[in-house]
C-alpha cells in the first residue's frame, strides 16, 4: 500500500533560539522523530530559518526585502547542511527544494515537481523545502512558508498538514491549548491576537487562513509545538497541540491543483447570485461579476471574492480581466467553466 503524505512545516521560532541562531538540538530531536514517521509516511518538510542563519553575516541587517533575500541565500545552505548532519544518522539522505510560485501555477510544471518528489520518496530521501527567495518576484512570493507547507499538502493530496509553532497550538483566551477544532469560524478567529515573531513572517492569523483552505480540501491539519515532552507523534496522536478536523471533499486531482495554484495576481468579486450558482456547481458568468482585481490573461487562475470580501474559491479565467471587465453587463457569457472552479 502506497504510503500517506505527511507536511511538516518547521516556523523559525521553533528551530532557532533568543539569537536567531539555530537550535542544533532541536534539529537534532526533529530528525530522530522524522526517522519514525518516515516508516509510515511520505514526508515533506517545510523549514523557515534560512533567513534567520544568514543575517548575521550582515553588518547593518534591517531586515529589507533586498537584505532578506541575501540572508536567505546565505542560511539556506547552512541550513540543509545541519539537516543532512543529523538525518544521515538515521540513514536519510535530504535534497534541498527551493520553490516559486509558477512550480504550483503552471500545471506542467507542478506535475514534474511531484515527479521528483515521487523519485525522492522511491529512494527514502526527504525533500527539505524553502521558498527561492533570491529570485522570487515581490508578486509572486508566497506569503510565508504555511502558504508554501499548504499549497503542498493539497497539490500532493496530504493525508495531514503539521504546522510547528513556538505557541504550541491554538490557544483561548486564558492561554490554554485547545485540543480540537471542528470548524474555523468566527469564534475561533476571535481566539487570535494579530502578531507574528521578529524573524517569522507568519502568525496564527496566517495558520488559521493556510488551516480553513486545507482542512475544507480533505486534508487534517494540527497545529502544534516540539518543546519539553511535546513530539510529533503525540500531536499526530492528538494528545498535544490542536487538531482540525478534515472537511469530506470530493475534488479531484486536477481542481485541487487548482486550489494549490493559490494566486495572486487578480480575482473578480461576484454577486450573490454568482455565489450561489457557484455553489451548485455551475459555470461563473461575466453578468455575474461586480468587478475584477488586478490584471490577469485568460488561462490563469485567479481568486473569487464574495461581497463580504472573502475569497470563497478559485479559478481558472477562460477570458481575460480586460475582456470580463467589458462584458460585465452582458448575458450568458462564460468567465470560468465549471470544471475549472474549485469553492472553498
Amino acid at each position: 500500500m502506497q504510503k500517506k503524505v505527511l507536511v511538516i512545516k518547521l516556523g523559525t521560532a521553533v528551530i532557532t533560539n533568543e539569537e536567531g541562531k539555530i537550535d542544533q538540538s532541536v534539529i537534532k530531536k526533529i530528525a530522530a522523530q522524522v526517522a519514525v514517521l518516515n516508516n509510515t509516511y511520505n514526508i515533506v518538510l517545510v523549514s523557515s530559518g534560512a533567513v534567520g542563519s544568514g543575517k548575521i553575516f550582515f553588518k547593518k541587517f534591517k531586515g529589507t526585502l533586498t537584505e532578506r533575500k541575501a540572508a536567505a541565500a546565505v542560511g539556506n545552505p547552512i541550513l540543509i547542511q545541519l539537516y543532512h548532519k543529523y538525518f544521515t544518522a538515521y540513514g536519510i539522505p535530504v535534497a534541498q527544494a527551493l520553490c516559486e510560485r509558477h512550480h504550483f501555477s503552471n500545471r506542467k510544471q507542478f506535475l514534474q515537481l511531484k515527479e521528483t518528489f515521487a523519485e525522492f520518496w522511491q529512494n527514502n530521501i526527504l525533500p527539505v523545502v524553502n521558498e527561492n527567495d533570491l529570485v522570487s518576484n515581490i508578486e509572486l512570493k508566497f506569503s510565508d512558508n504555511d502558504e508554501l507547507a499548504t499549497l503542498i499538502a493539497i497539490g500532493f493530496d496530504a493525508d495531514t498538514l503539521v504546522l510547528c509553532t513556538s505557541a504550541g497550538g491554538l490557544l483561548d483566551h486564558n492561554k490554554n491549548i485547545i485540543p480540537t477544532v471542528e470548524k474555523i469560524d468566527q469564534v475561533v478567529l476571535g481566539w487570535v491576537t494579530p502578531s507574528k515573531t521578529s524573524l517569522g513572517l507568519g502568525g496564527m492569523l496566517s495558520k488559521l487562513t493556510s488551516t480553513k483552505l486545507a482542512t475544507s480540501l480533505g486534508i487534517r491539519v494540527v497545529i502544534c509545538g516540539l518543546s519539553g515532552r511535546d513530539t510529533l507523534t503525540s500531536a499526530l496522536q492528538g494528545r498535544s497541540g490542536t487538531t482540525f478536523i478534515a472537511q469530506p471533499s470530493t475534488l479531484k486531482a486536477r481542481q485541487k491543483w487548482l486550489a494549490s495554484g493559490s494566486v495572486t495576481m487578480g480575482g473578480v468579486y461576484i454577486d450573490k447570485g454568482a455565489s450561489k450558482a457557484l455553489q451548485e456547481r455551475k459555470s461563473l458568468l461575466t453578468v455575474g461579476i461586480r468587478k475584477v482585481k488586478g490584471n490577469f490573461t485568460a488561462g490563469e487562475v485567479i481568486r473569487l471574492i464574495d461581497d463580504e470580501d472573502t475569497i470563497v474559491g478559485v479559478a481558472k479565467a477562460k477570458l481575460s480581466g480586460s475582456e470580463i471587465s467589458k462584458k460585465i453587463a452582458q448575458k450568458n457569457i462564460i468567465a470560468a467553466h465549471a470544471d475549472d472552479i474549485v469553492i472553498f
